[in-house]
């Protein structure tokens, strides 16, 4: 993707806001753990009472949610607070968007897609506040290094051949993605390395909104595929409780690999990334790697 706004790496001493643009809070613990670690890395936080705010279930109307995004302050990251669902509510209004970073995921998938498509990098898939301090060293360790403009390592998963390919890294949950889809809000996918991860949807759905993006043509553009964590969307039922027959389903690996099979690219399954802990941190817009034939993903650049 070129032209995209870079974000400079994170200083000591830089300003970090809180953002609650979806669901809203239960408290403020696991909230505080999560601002506890960004300022053991020497960064700033600015002080928001996210956890008093509530509109129905969500974390403020859409004005509080929206100013979240677009703080009077200097800002050098946005830390999201949780998902939920809220964030694309937000895209039916101009966001000004400004260079720096953007860190959450599930559905905050909206916002990164949205603030890639307007032409800025520095979104990263990763750790929420209220989940960062759960997540293993390694992981924690991981989102400093790529904020702070450091290598970081490769992450591997289960290979299924289809080679190698190379291109602008985009990383989404897919039920939210799917609901982006033809809208201005969704960047450009030609070329494209594409990551997705879900949680608690039954494998007829995962294949129904695979389905829909075969049938519009996006999964033609792509150079590679991976495939997160699906937490919670394996279906253990039959189809018919007194059928006596072996169950008719198709778990979710059957669903991943049908859908995607006839594609012709690379592709790796069981990727460290989403709701599980273990949510490793992915730049979107940076070049990456994918080996089809090692079950690697490697990050080239970070802007």
């Amino acid at each position: 993707m070129a032209n995209l706004q870079p974000a400079s790496p994170l200083r000591p001493g830089d300003a970090v806001s809180c953002v609650a643009a979806s669901s809203a809070l239960s408290g403020d613990g696991r909230l505080n753990e999560g601002i506890q670690i960004l300022e053991s890395w020497g960064l700033s936080v600015h002080p928001q009472a996210l956890s008093e705010r509530r509109w129905g279930y969500l974390a403020g109307n859409d004005q509080e949610r929206r100013a979240d995004l677009e703080p009077k302050a200097q800002t050098a990251l946005l830390a999201c607070a949780r998902g939920g669902w809220g964030a694309a509510r937000l895209l039916e209004e101009k966001i000004a968007w400004k260079p720096g970073w953007l860190l959450g995921f599930s559905d905050v998938t909206a916002l990164l897609l949205a603030r890639l498509a307007a032409g800025f990098a520095g979104g990263v898939h990763g750790p929420l506040l209220t989940t960062l301090a759960a997540e293993p060293k390694w992981s924690q360790e991981r989102l400093r290094r790529l904020l702070f403009g450091e290598a970081i390592p490769d992450l591997h998963g289960r290979a299924t051949g289809g080679a190698q390919a190379s291109g602008p890294l985009i990383v989404a949950n897919l039920t939210v993605a799917t609901h982006l889809l033809g809208s201005t809000h969704f960047p450009n996918l030609h070329n494209a390395i594409l990551i997705f991860e879900d949680v608690g949807e039954a494998p007829y759905r995962i294949d129904r909104m695979l389905t829909q993006w075969r049938l519009c043509g996006a999964l033609d553009e792509i150079a590679g595929l991976g495939f997160g964590h699906f937490e919670g969307c394996d279906d253990d039922a039959t189809n018919d409780p007194d059928d006596q027959a072996p169950p008719r389903r198709f778990s979710l690996n059957q669903v991943l690999d049908e859908r995607t099979a006839d594609l012709g690219i690379p592709r790796v399954f069981d990727l460290p990334v989403g709701h599980r802990c273990g949510n490793a941190a992915l730049p979107l817009g940076a070049e990456a790697h994918l080996d089809g034939e090692a079950g690697r993903l490697r990050v080239s650049s970070l802007n």
